[in-house]
C-alpha cells in the first residue's frame, strides 16, 4: 500500500498491547505508516511502481468526475478510524461526502467514509478482500468497497443493494464501465490501468 512492495501487515513494536493513544503518539513521528487494531500496531510496507500508476490514474478519475460536488477523494494520507472495532488504517482512496467528520479519539482521522478503493497486491490481496473488508462493514456510512488489481486487469466492486446486502460485481475487460452506485458516476476500466503493463500469461 505505501512504498515498495507491499507485505502482509506486520507487528511493528516489540511491546505486546499499546493503547490508541500509545498509538497514536508513535505514529506521530513515525516516518511510516501503522495500522493498529485491538492493542497491537502493524507495520505497512510500500507500493510497486504499477500501484502507483493505478492510484494515479484512479485518483484522476475520481477528480475530474467530483469536482465541484459535495463528495471528494482522499489519497492514503488520511487516516481512517473505525470506533466499533478499534481499527486505524490508510486505504489507498477513500470518497467523503461534506465535511470530513473526524474521530473523537483522533481529530486527523475520518471515520465515515461513502467508498473505499484499495489497490491490490500479491501479498495483500486476501487481507484486503477477507478480514479487512469485514472490518471495514463496520463503517455505518460505507456504501461501496472497490478492490483494483495490480496484476491484472480485474476490478472488483462490492455495493449494498437494494435489499441492504453487499452485492458483488466484476470487471476484467479494459472497455467495460463501471457505475459506482452510491455517487452516480462512470468510470472506463481502461482509465484506471492507463500505463500499466503487465506479462502476458
Amino acid at each position: 500500500m505505501y512504498k515498495m512492495e507491499v507485505k502482509e501487515p506486520a507487528i511493528a513494536y516489540q511491546k505486546k498491547f499499546y493503547t490508541p493513544q500509545e498509538y497514536l503518539e508513535l505514529e506521530k513521528d513515525s516516518r511510516e505508516k501503522h495500522e493498529y487494531y485491538k492493542g497491537e500496531i502493524f507495520a505497512m510496507a510500500g507500493a510497486s511502481p504499477i500501484h502507483n500508476i493505478i492510484f494515479k490514474n484512479t485518483f484522476g478519475q475520481l477528480f475530474i468526475a467530483l469536482k465541484g460536488k459535495a463528495c471528494q477523494p482522499y489519497g492514503s494520507d488520511l487516516r481512517l478510524h473505525i470506533p466499533k472495532n478499534t481499527l486505524y488504517t490508510y486505504p489507498d482512496i477513500s470518497i467523503i461526502c461534506g465535511d470530513i467528520i473526524t474521530s473523537t479519539e483522533d481529530e486527523q482521522a475520518a471515520t465515515h467514509p461513502i467508498i473505499l478503493i484499495e489497490i491490490l497486491s500479491p501479498s495483500t490481496k486476501n487481507y484486503d478482500r477477507g478480514g479487512k473488508f469485514m472490518l471495514y462493514r463496520a463503517i455505518s456510512s460505507l456504501k461501496e468497497y472497490i478492490l483494483i488489481d495490480s496484476e491484472t486487469v480485474h476490478v472488483e466492486q462490492f455495493y449494498i443493494n437494494s435489499n441492504g446486502l453487499w452485492e458483488l460485481q466484476e470487471y476484467n475487460s479494459p472497455d467495460k464501465n463501471f457505475e459506482m452506485t452510491s455517487l452516480g458516476i462512470q468510470l472506463l476500466v481502461s482509465d484506471l490501468y492507463s500505463g500499466c503493463t503487465f506479462p502476458q500469461p
